[in-house]
């Protein structure tokens, strides 16, 4: 499992102001915004409550972020691909993350919000997310992924996918638990993310990851989205709270445009400096936390074809290699088996298979999400 802290996240106490990290404790009777969406599934029943699993008691109080969720953040358990698909299998995995989280990692409860077993159950990870999700208004500040712990919607996920693919109960209860949260917070399908976009881990798993595309087109159509209120990108948010494969990416196109950067994945005080210095220079907003935001990723990549060198290069080498692409080297040299496997990434996105790395599979390439994916078949 995934040792990160359970610390409010710094972002939040930034955001809520004057010092107002959180609106609430569990078990309070602090009233919530009026949540418009709340009665669009309320039914919640399929999903396993802490008191129907028999969960401890937190260890500490628990709170709500007090900023809106903007993203849901989808992991794999790095526990064993049972065969067992039952609902006490599901229970017994609840327990069994519980346990660890609360003793091994030493945290106040389950990290991550919810948990979906290899047989397709849904159970509730830490107490109060089925409440809050029911509410559709404020998550539970949770332990899944640093940085993203107010903001972002945790779900662990039974099994190990590096080169697996989760079965399709699995997959099935994903997709539920997906649309009902983009229901009930007024999220999107390509507000989907995979841990490793945010957090240096090798969490989901290259396999399961492949499976994104499609999983986003399933929650897409489920809540009957229309394609003109789809972003033609939406990147990751990276900011300068995470660490991720994404920030090496950052600082190897920082490098290419001049800055003397560390590539090492860490969003540190040089990467903030030189991310912010870039926003100045190309009359992008200066963000106070240095974020990724739309016009810093696309101004900050560039275009890359054969015969293209240098660390742009080795940037989209080391993410393709990272994301299941073994036979890619990170050489800075635009090789055949480079191009080869941006086109296959280019055919899993719903892109045109050019071997071009241009803004769209930039874009699908770091963790972002691009229109013509919701077009494929």
């Amino acid at each position: 499992m995934h040792l990160d802290h359970s610390e409010l996240d710094r972002r939040t106490v930034l955001r809520a102001g004057l010092g107002a990290a959180a609106v609430a404790v569990v078990g309070s009777e602090l009233a919530f915004p009026t949540a418009a969406r709340a009665a669009s599934d309320s039914d919640l029943d399929w999903i396993i409550s802490c008191d129907q699993w028999g969960a401890r008691p937190p260890k500490d109080p628990l709170s709500v972020s007090a900023i809106p969720t903007n993203k849901i953040i989808v992991h794999h358990m790095a526990f064993p691909n049972v065969t067992d698909y039952s609902r006490e299998q599901a229970i017994k995995l609840a327990r069994d993350c519980q346990n660890l989280h609360m003793d091994g990692n030493g945290w106040s409860d389950t990290g991550q919000h919810f948990t979906v077993s290899r047989g397709g159950y849904v159970t509730e990870g830490r107490r109060g997310s089925l409440e809050r999700l029911t509410a559709g208004d404020r998550q539970m500040i949770s332990a899944h992924c640093p940085g993203e712990n107010g903001r972002a919607i945790g779900i662990e996920n039974e099994g190990t996918y590096v080169t697996e693919t989760p079965p399709q109960a699995l997959l099935d209860s994903l997709v539920r638990l997906c649309t009902t949260i983009c229901r009930q917070y007024g999220l999107h399908a390509h507000d989907i993310f995979g841990h490793w976009d945010f957090r240096n881990t090798l969490c989901p798993g290259a396999a399961f990851y492949a499976q994104f595309p499609t999983l986003r087109r399933r929650v897409f159509r489920e809540l009957g989205t229309d394609l003109a209120d789809v972003p033609a990108r939406r990147w990751p948010d990276l900011w300068r709270f995470v660490s991720s494969p994404s920030v090496r990416v950052v600082q190897y196109l920082l490098t290419h445009r001049g800055y003397p950067l560390s590539v090492s994945s860490a969003f540190d005080a040089a990467t903030v400096a030189a991310v912010q210095d870039w926003q100045a220079r190309n009359g992008i907003p200066v963000d106070v936390d240095a974020t990724l935001t739309t016009p810093t990723w696309e101004t900050l990549a560039p275009e890359l074809e054969k015969d293209a060198t240098g660390a742009p290069v080795s940037a989209a080498q080391f993410m393709l290699n990272m994301k299941g692409w073994a036979d890619v080297a990170v050489s800075g040299q635009f090789d055949y088996a480079t191009k080869k496997a941006v086109q296959d990434l280019q055919r899993l996105h719903g892109l045109e298979p050019n071997g071009k790395v241009d803004t769209n599979t930039w874009c699908a390439l770091v963790g972002g999400v691009v229109r013509p994916s919701f077009q494929a078949d």
